[in-house]
């Protein structure tokens, strides 16, 4: 067996062992089609020669600027790695500036992107990074070199030569975050720190070799990455869409019916309200069956198993409800991993109790990611928790610094998976990296405990971000995640942000859910004539109040919101004129940006207070 301890050698290792037929592919309106494992290492090698006869050198940065997923994204990804080259994933959705920053700050070389308004994009930042040679498109355009092009003829003792002379302590990629505040920082992950998170994580995905894989979050996120190359290891199917794909009757899930995938919360709670707003629709015994069988899942905890008039209760269920929810995800799925931000307890609940498990993990970029997860065999997870330490990860609690409850403190992670550092950053780096007991430990900013769970496990839990906590005028300190997740478990509730930074008090914005308010609206006698003015009607505001005042009563009296503002557009990672939005593109709040932006609303809650 081929040892593994660089990126590409799990293509390799899988090209050896177990080649699959439909190694990776991708699904357009004529169907999906695919590459097999010969098929890919043969276009990875190729294009590594290519890059060769262009002048790409061992250290070089390549950046990839793509839209959606696509084959091509991982054969390039490959390519690169493996003639020593570095590569420099971006969003696609940060601003011209953001990209200027990047490209000159990593010196990009080459850029791969796609054709369309992104390669506009590249050619106006290429007037300015002086070092930036020549953009490859990966669809076909006058403006740019298509990357099929680049593919040669190779000599593979050439092609072997150069990977042997990637070391696994070799720099592999510097992923830039998408940080709420300042400018971009490059975080420098070597090839052992990311393989050693997939070696740790691989066999603990609920698959086989062959089963099918829907990939649609960005490649570029270090989550979906690392996910990839477990993929390969384990030898599954990859198919590559977009987010906007995935629903309905002819949506990618019930085509493609995946065996696995990963999520970000913010969809997992998308698809949870569509849900729920087709069992509002539904009139008489359906309505109350459906809401019936959704409160069994109130208290669910993983590994239940319910007997007697329960189990029947369940079986009565899963026949009449649960089983429509896992048609429409394509009915084959094994398990969803979700990550990147915290996930809501009775999303966990709901569909992991209707046979679709959902598992949680944590982790920071700079931390290759994965720092915990839950798993999905019994006695291994924990609703309410980021799961078990990965393994060759080490978790401590650090209680000294801070303002902490008991046993709580900030998370610091040690192994093998800590970043090198950020590029050029070195004074950033040595804020986050500390030496102590022989070890190196990443100073995550995030604030957790350890709970015992089954089998007297240590799960860790989040409590809060230790730069996100709040502190009021009067001294008080306001955690601002918990009391968000737990409003937006309510229907009419999309997003929140909470507000009290040096405030009397705390108060709130509120983004109402547009499609449950309107239906709210019509069995409510409440005229819909547009967001806009609905959100002053009077009967809105107070069944509003009616939430906040609900939610309240599960915080301490100086936590609970004392005023609160209804917007009426939502937060997105884009605005529709092109510019950068509220979110960043792992869909975390950019409270800065979010302060400013409704600088004034914010104030006038705070007038004559």
């Amino acid at each position: 067996m081929r040892t593994i301890e660089r990126l590409f050698d799990f293509l390799l290792d899988q090209a050896e062992n177990y080649p699959q037929e439909h190694c990776v592919g991708a699904k357009n309106e004529k169907g999906a089609t695919y590459l097999s494992t010969k098929e890919v290492h043969d276009k990875v090698n190729r294009l590594s020669a290519g890059l060769l006869h262009k002048g790409v050198q061992k250290g070089d940065t390549v950046a990839m600027v793509v839209a959606k997923n696509r084959p091509e994204w991982l054969i390039a990804d490959l390519a690169v790695q493996q003639i020593g080259a570095i590569l420099v994933p971006v969003y696609p959705t940060i601003s011209l500036q953001d990209y200027k920053y990047i490209f000159s700050e990593a010196s990009i070389k080459y850029c791969f992107t796609d054709g369309g308004e992104l390669l506009d994009k590249m050619e106006w930042v290429k007037q300015d990074v002086s070092t930036l040679e020549a953009i490859f498109s990966f669809d076909p355009s006058p403006k740019a070199i298509f990357w099929e092009s680049l593919l040669s003829e190779y000599n593979m003792t050439d092609i072997e030569a150069y990977r042997t002379a990637v070391k696994k302590e070799d720099l592999a990629t510097i992923i830039y975050t998408s940080g709420t505040t300042g400018n971009p920082k490059g975080v420098m992950l070597s090839h052992w720190n990311i393989t050693s998170n997939v070696l740790a994580a691989k066999d603990l995905i609920p698959n086989a070799k062959g089963d099918r894989i829907l990939s649609f979050l960005p490649l570029c996120h270090i989550f979906e990455k690392v996910v990839t190359y477990a993929y390969l290891g384990t030898g599954m199917s990859i198919t590559y869409t977009g987010l906007d794909n995935l629903g309905g009757e002819d949506g990618d899930l019930r085509y493609i019916k995946p065996h696995f995938f990963t999520a970000v919360p913010r969809l997992l709670e998308k698809v949870y309200e569509k849900i729920v707003q087709k069992g509002m629709d539904l009139t008489g015994v359906k309505k109350k069956l459906f809401f019936w069988a959704l409160s069994l899942t109130e208290n669910y905890e993983y590994d239940q198993k319910p007997g007697g008039w329960k189990a029947i209760q369940w079986k009565i269920a899963d026949k009449l409800i649960f089983s429509k929810w896992r048609e429409a995800l394509g009915g084959n799925v094994k398990g969803i991993l979700t990550g990147a931000a915290a996930c809501p307890s009775y999303i966990l609940k709901a569909f992991s109790a209707a046979g679709i498990p959902i598992r949680e993990g944590y982790g920071l970029t700079e931390a290759s990611p994965g720092i915990s997860f839950n798993r999905y065999d019994e006695g291994n997870a924990m609703v309410g928790t980021v799961g078990l330490a990965v393994e060759g990860v080490e978790i401590r609690i650090e209680e000294s610094g801070g303002d902490y409850r008991q046993g709580e403190g900030e998370i610091l992670a040690a192994g093998p998976n800590i970043m090198i550092g950020y590029y050029k950053q070195p004074e950033m780096t040595a804020e986050v990296l500390k030496e102590m007991d022989g070890k190196t430990w990443l100073c995550t900013g995030d604030i957790g405990t350890f709970v015992k769970g089954p089998g007297g496990k240590n799960f860790l839990k989040i409590t809060d971000r230790k730069k996100e906590l709040l502190k009021t005028s009067g001294g008080k300190y306001v955690a601002p995640a918990p009391i968000e997740s737990a409003l937006k478990q309510d229907f009419l509730i999309d997003q929140v942000m909470v507000i009290g930074e040096q405030k009397k008090f705390v108060s709130a914005l509120i983004v109402p859910a547009i499609d449950s308010l309107r239906k709210w609206c019509q069995e409510n006698g409440v005229l819909w004539t547009n967001m806009e003015d609905t959100l002053r009607h009077p009967k809105v505001i107070e069944y509003y109040q009616t939430i906040v005042d609900k939610y309240n009563k599960n915080f301490a009296k100086f936590e609970q919101i004392k005023r609160f503002t209804l917007i009426d557009s939502p937060w997105e990672i884009v605005k529709p004129d092109g510019s950068p939005g509220e979110l960043t593109p792992t869909l975390k709040l950019k409270r800065r940006v979010i302060m400013e932006r409704w600088s004034d609303i914010i104030n006038e809650m705070y007038t004559d207070n």
